[in-house]
């Protein structure tokens, strides 16, 4: 019997926790020696995976001295009662000048989380654990549009330490990081809301630094948050955050693409808070300008009553002479509207960064709000509306395999196999970006799981039924073959094959007749097709699969033996 990764990791987590319960000695990660950090880092120092790492205190990475994260390695941080420093919260930062490496893989990510988490235990804290320690922030010397290259960093309140970032090297390097997850985080060090420190922040960083697979969650304020800079960044995750799941500012001009953010249904805020200026005024160049393309941003549904942060009011709030660009993205499930883009009466503002190109959002879907169905319902502004009605944004449903906020394996993002969302894409005319055809985050790869704390927690299922056409020659007849491996212990596989196109249900009934599931329900053209079946969910048993079309109705057993 052949288990994915995520599931052996799952099954191996919880035979360690028993064994501990038991009293047997097992070299765990939770008994792995734990080296408390309390002093600042100003040599070229390793963190290896044999150790738990603790942050007692803000851990700086000073100027010169590289810190290496070995792929595995847990680092947990302090909550401020316990924190042995002086310092009012835990976190750690890299100075300008500072770099950090940190290269997870996707068998072994790094994981920055709380002290209070026990990582042997799938969901041991849930994604309503938020605001427990500080987060991880990156300070640079890129170029921002701020009046000084010497900014504070927010989340560091000066009287606590010097945190500065921006300079004038916009391929200035802070490192490498990815598979990387970070947990928990967004602490208020003042005690002053809006004063929380982001999942993941970047002040000023450059190009030269490489980030993809990360993922923020139960982050108290946003997931990540950019200040100027130009750093790019693929494949990141935002879930269930407090505030926003990706904000920019301060002149930002980097690059992303394949983001995917949800949201809760307690508390959150927008997909996207984009501004402009801030100290150096609406009109300071350079304008905040990057381009993101095939992300996927879930709201917290669109009848929700969300009743703290921002409310989830929007996917987009863009302000202060924002601009940027959206190409080839999914934005779904939002109790409110799509965009709301500020309109001055005097002044530069994001409406005309919008009429001069600068703000675009081309080959988008939007669906499932709480504001209406239609262009007009959902955009705010008459301007905005012609411009994205003109830039081939439309309103279709973009079929995700499934959209859960609880631990059900309810969560796939990936569209089905009839799914507007497969073909379409529109060339960016920047070869940074992977050339794909498909809009949203995710086509066939599910690349949120095994490294994630969605995963581990139980979020994140299998759930898309993958529907492969292998023959083009047409049959006579229609046929559906005996599936196999049968028995089976999870997956399996059968094919059909089809006289004329036309519409195609494929389900699954037990032996009382009561349908369990719906494999396929979508037209497929003439052929011969071949289905891959998970039964995740279902018990050991006798099972019918029944396939029906217009030309009639065939049905056959299987066994399923976990």
């Amino acid at each position: 019997m052949k288990y994915s990764y995520r599931t052996m990791r799952k099954l191996t987590l919880k035979l360690v926790h028993v064994l501990a319960v038991v009293g047997l000695f097992i070299a765990t990660p939770s008994q792995a020696q734990t080296v408390n950090v309390t002093a600042d880092i100003s040599a070229n120092t390793t963190w290896t995976a044999d150790n738990t790492y603790i942050l007692d205190g803000l851990i700086f990475v000073n100027d010169g001295a590289t810190l290496t994260i070995e792929a595995g390695t847990v680092i947990k941080a302090l909550e401020d009662v316990n924190i042995t420093t002086g310092d009012d919260a835990s976190a750690l930062i890299i100075r300008r000048g500072g770099k950090i490496e940190a290269n997870g893989t996707e068998d072994a990510p790094i994981i920055f989380t709380s002290e209070l988490d026990d990582v042997t235990v799938p969901n041991d804290l849930t994604q309503r654990n938020r605001g427990l320690w500080g987060g991880l922030i990156l300070l640079g010397k890129a170029t921002t549009n701020q009046p000084t290259t010497d900014n504070q960093i927010e989340g560091i309140p000066v009287e606590e330490e010097e945190a500065a970032y921006g300079g004038t090297d916009d391929e200035d390097s802070s490192g490498s990081l990815s598979y990387v997850s970070i947990r928990h985080g967004g602490f208020s060090i003042s005690g002053v809301e809006g004063d929380e420190i982001n999942g993941l922040t970047l002040g000023a960083v450059g190009s030269g630094t490489t980030i993809h697979h990360i993922e923020v969650y139960a982050n108290f304020d946003d997931c990540y948050e950019w200040f100027g800079g130009t750093v790019e960044a693929k494949y990141l995750v935002g879930a269930f955050c407090g505030d926003d799941s990706f904000d920019y500012d301060q002149g930002y001009r980097g690059k992303g693409q394949f983001w995917f953010s949800i949201h809760d249904t307690d508390i959150a805020g927008r997909g996207g808070e984009h501004d402009g200026g801030d100290a150096g005024g609406d009109d300071a160049a350079p304008f905040s300008t990057p381009v993101i393309s095939n992300v996927t941003y879930v709201g917290s549904g669109s009848g929700a009553i969300v009743a703290g942060g921002d409310n989830n009011d929007r996917t987009f709030a863009i302000r202060d002479n924002a601009g940027g660009q959206y190409w080839n993205s999914i934005f779904t499930d939002y109790p409110g509207v799509a965009i709301n883009i500020e309109d001055l009466a005097t002044g530069e503002d994001s409406r005309a960064r919008l009429e001069a190109g600068d703000l675009a959002f081309n080959t988008n879907i939007w669906f499932g709000y709480g504001a209406g169905s239609t262009l007009a319902d959902i955009v705010d502004g008459d301007f905005a509306e012609t411009i994205l009605g003109a830039a081939n944004n439309t309103i279709v449903d973009p079929q995700l395999a499934g959209i859960s906020r609880t631990t059900d394996a309810g969560l796939d993002p990936r569209p089905l196999a009839a799914s507007p969302a497969h073909q379409g894409a529109a060339d960016t005319g920047d070869d940074w970006f992977d050339d794909v055809p498909f809009l949203g985050a995710f086509q066939h790869e599910l690349w949120i799981a095994g490294w994630t704390a969605l995963d581990e927690a139980g979020f994140v299922g299998d759930l898309r039924v993958d529907v492969e056409q292998v023959g083009t020659d047409i049959p006579s007849a229609l046929s559906l073959g005996q599936n196999y491996p049968n028995p089976f212990g999870g997956q399996t596989e059968f094919e059909f094959t089809l006289p004329e196109p036309g519409p195609v249900q494929v389900r699954v009934y037990d032996v009382l007749g009561r349908a369990v599931s719906v494999v396929l329900d979508e037209d497929r053209p003439a052929g011969t097709h071949r289905v891959s079946f998970d039964a995740d969910g279902l018990s050991t048993g006798i099972y019918h699969y029944r396939i029906e079309t217009a030309r009639g109705a065939i049905a056959r057993t299987m066994t399923l033996i976990r």
